[in-house]
This record gives structure tokens, sequence and C-alpha cells, in this order.
């Protein structure tokens, strides 16, 4: 069998890809050999700007199949039928580590998900933990200074991740799950999913609904120790990826059960905790896991920097039947996630083919700019309205509009009865075994001893304690025994 002819970029075959062209035996190389200047310009602009955050990636496709019947709850048409699939395409990652780390370190993970439906993309965009550090998007950027390398030493400093969460009282109930057993995942197959922001559902009535997505990995929950991740980074570096590649081309197909709690949207300025803030949960005894169907993952891309690096996700891709709530932090995230891709793979983004919605074709006015490959045909226009039967908007709001208590300037509203920044923190906290506990002050006092700051330890602990008491004085004693040894 023959092999193709290697070309240059613009198709005219090569002659030696092995020497360049000189001015003679020995001689200097010359500036007409037009190969040897297209491969090193091109090797040169290979690399793109990586994400500021969830940086190190792995990413799979794959389908969702509806199980059980919620049109009561939502018009969107990909989950209208019991039975029907939608492709899907699913970006793991860690949050604080560049494009380079390890998988198998103590980190949230990314789990954002593209839905290919019908009437357009819709993304949901989560991590493996069902609330966040924060609930703020104005705290995010400094949230993330923290956490990733100081500008001095350029590592990662105890003392820069403690301070934020000394000043971030929040904070403790994700730091609580962050430091327990779920902090390292054994593999990306191996853990929770969740939307951890508040979305907004709406029926064909036009009824709205808050919802909370989970998705529970049919696999089992398995976790790694401080000890064993730290080994297994050292190992292979590449841990999860290399389990997902694997399980997916060996046929093992992992997936995970789609669940949601629905609160009527009636219910929310009464309930006992804001339902907006992201640094909450819903309690399932309040509104309890309502099947929604199954998620499979069963084709690794064929190209990870095409579809895993270049996979576009932003929370303000919505269907008709799914939109925002007014969770402050999905707020900022609606500007944020966008325009940081159009910052990273520019404004065409949405043409690449991981992108680009596979069942409807995008009709808009937008043209022109970087990388522009749909012209839309010589006859579209680019203004509206026009004559000349271009795209026309619906007058059919996407949700309902959410109710808004008037409350305008940089302070929160009135907190709701059990709205304190501790309270779930213990209540997570009393749960666990005692094992699980001993792990958790483990972790925790292994970070908090680095600090240098003894107002810093202070505020820490005296978040913890706080949260419960037995949780502070473990805490404490383990950070005084580690700091005096």
């Amino acid at each position: 069998m023959s092999k193709p002819t290697l070309t240059t970029e613009s198709g005219a075959p090569v002659a030696d890809n092995q020497n360049s062209a000189t001015a003679g035996v020995g001689g200097p190389l010359l500036i007409q050999d037009q190969h040897l200047l297209e491969k090193l310009a091109r090797f040169n602009r290979e690399r793109i700007p990586e994400r500021v955050v969830h940086a190190r990636g792995s990413g799979a496709y794959g389908h969702f199949e509806v199980t059980d019947d919620v049109t009561g709850y939502t018009r969107a048409a990909f989950l209208d039928t019991i039975g029907k699939r939608t492709e899907v395409f699913l970006r793991f990652s860690t949050v604080a580590d560049s494009l380079g780390g390890a998988d198998a370190v103590r980190d949230p993970r990314g789990f954002a998900l593209k839905f290919y439906t019908e009437e357009g993309n819709y993304d949901l965009v989560g991590n493996n933990t069902p609330v966040f550090f924060i609930k703020d998007p104005i705290k995010f950027p400094d949230f993330i200074h923290s956490q990733k390398r100081d500008p001095f030493t350029g590592r990662q400093e105890a003392d820069n991740v403690w301070d934020f969460w000394a000043h971030a009282p929040e904070a403790t109930h994700q730091i609580t799950w962050l430091m327990g057993d779920r902090g390292i995942p054994a593999s990306y197959r191996h853990m929770n999913g969740y939307g951890s922001h508040t979305y907004q559902w709406t029926n064909a009535e036009g009824e709205a609904f808050f919802v909370k997505y989970h998705f529970k990995t049919n696999q089992g929950i398995r976790c790694l120790s401080s000890e064993q991740g730290a080994e297994l980074a050292g190992k292979d570096a590449n841990s999860h990826q290399t389990d997902l590649l694997e399980a997916i081309e060996r046929g093992v197909h992992p997936s995970w059960t789609l669940y949601v709690q629905v609160m009527p949207a009636a219910e929310a300025a009464d309930y006992r905790f804001n339902p907006f803030d992201l640094t909450k949960v819903w309690p399932h005894a309040d509104y309890p896991l309502q099947r929604v169907g199954r998620l499979v993952l069963d084709r690794n891309p064929d190209n990870v920097f095409a579809e895993v690096e270049q996979a576009a996700f932003s929370p303000n891709n919505f269907v008709p039947g799914i939109g925002p709530s007014p969770d402050k932090m999905l707020q900022g995230r609606l500007f944020a996630y966008a325009d940081a891709h159009r910052y990273r793979l520019g404004v065409n983004h949405t043409q690449l083919a991981v992108n680009a919605p596979r069942a409807t074709t995008a009709e808009n006015y937008g043209r022109d700019g970087l990388m522009a490959a749909n012209g839309q045909g010589r006859h579209a226009k680019n203004y509206e309205p026009n004559s000349y039967g271009g795209p026309v908007q619906t007058d059919q709001p996407l949700a309902a509009p959410f109710a808004v208590n008037g409350h305008t300037g940089t302070h929160a509203a009135p907190a709701h009865t059990k709205d304190d920044d501790f309270f779930q923190a213990g209540e997570l906290y009393r749960l666990m075994s005692e094992d699980e506990k001993k792990r958790l002050v483990a972790n925790i006092a292994g970070g908090l001893s680095q600090v240098t700051r003894d107002d810093v330890v202070e505020k820490n602990l005296a978040h913890f304690h706080a949260a419960d008491p037995d949780y502070g004085r473990r805490v404490e004693e383990a950070v005084r025994e580690l700091r005096e040894g």
C-alpha cells in the first residue's frame, strides 16, 4: 500500500524533509526554503494560552439517555421523551494546577458537560463537589491567585492558601469537603459530578422550578489517601487521563446516573438556607433526588488538543426550558467563561468541531473575526432587521424571569434563617465516621501547620470551632502538635 505524499500547508509536495536547503555543501541556509521556514514558524505557534483555571483536563464523548419523565418541570426538548439519546462531550479537570500538573492531587475536579441537543448546545459547568469556596464572583480572581503559584517564590504557598481562607469564612464547608476523603478521587470514573449552581427549569405551562444537578457515578466512589495520591502522582502524573483513555479503549464505558433536586420557585424566598448560595447544599430530606437519565462515555477524542484543549464550555449556553437563577457565582460565570474562550481561542471558537452545534446551524448576524470559517452564504446579511429572510427572534424566553427583591448595592440581601457560613460544614463533619474525621483533621493540620503567621492560623481555627466544637478542638490540637514538633 502506497503512502500519501508529504506536502506543505499549501498542498505542494515536499522533496526533502530531512535536510535544509543550503548555499552549497556546508553553506548557510537559504531563506527560499519555504518548507523549513513554515515548519519552524508553525512550531513556534503551536501553543495557545492555557486556561487560567481547570488547565489540566481530560475528555470523552458519549451520550445521555432519558430514563424518567421530567416534562412536568422542563420543556427542554432533549429531556422530553423517555429513551431519547443526546450526544455529549464531557471534560474533567483539576482546578489549581497548570497544564503540566499531576492528576492525583488534592483539588476539586471540574465536571463540564456539553449536550449537543436538537435546540442547540447546552453546557452544564460543574465540579465533583456540590459546593464551592466562595459565593460572590468578585472574590474569584483573588481566590484563584491565592491557590496558584506565588509571584515571588514561583510555588504554591500554604501562607497564601490559608490566608485567603482565613478571610473567607464561607469557605469552611468546601474546605471540609476538600480535606476529607473525597479530596483525591482515585480516577475520573470513580467520582460524582454536580452542577453545583442552582439553575431554573420552566415547563410548557410556564411554571418555574429551581434545580440542582447530581451525577452519581455507577462505578462507585473510590478515593486516594494523601500518601497514595503523592505516590501515584510521582509514578504517573497522567494517572487519571490514562485510566479514562484505557477504560474506554477496552470497552469499559463509564457511566453516571443523573438526579435532580427540584424546588418550586415560590418556595425559594422562605427556604431556611439561601437556595442560590454556592457554599450551601439543599438537604435531601427537604428536596429528594429525582432520577432523570443515564450518562455514558464511550468514545475517546482523536486529538487531545483539538477536542479537549479547545473544548469551550459556557454556562450561558442554555436551551428552551433551562435558564439561570439569581445564584451570584453563576451570574458572574455567565460572562467570565465565554470571555475566557474568546481570549484563548478567538471569537469564532464556536465554529470548531468540538464546540459547534450538531443538530442545528448557528444562525445569527455575527461575522468576520480571527479564523472565521462560516460566511453563511452569499445572500446572508449581517444586520437585523432586514428584508431578505434573515433569522428572526422567537419572542419566547428560554426560561421564566425570576423575581428580584429590589435590593441594590454591594451588600448581601437579608439572610435566610440558617444562612450562616458554618452550620452546613458542621453538619458534614458530624456525618463522618471516626476514621473519616481523623483523616480530615490530619489533612487540614498538615497544611495549616505550615502557615507562618499565628493570626492566620487562629482565624482558620475559629472557623472550624464555629462549625463544630469537636472539629475545632481536634484541628487545633493537631496543628499545635505539628508546629511544636
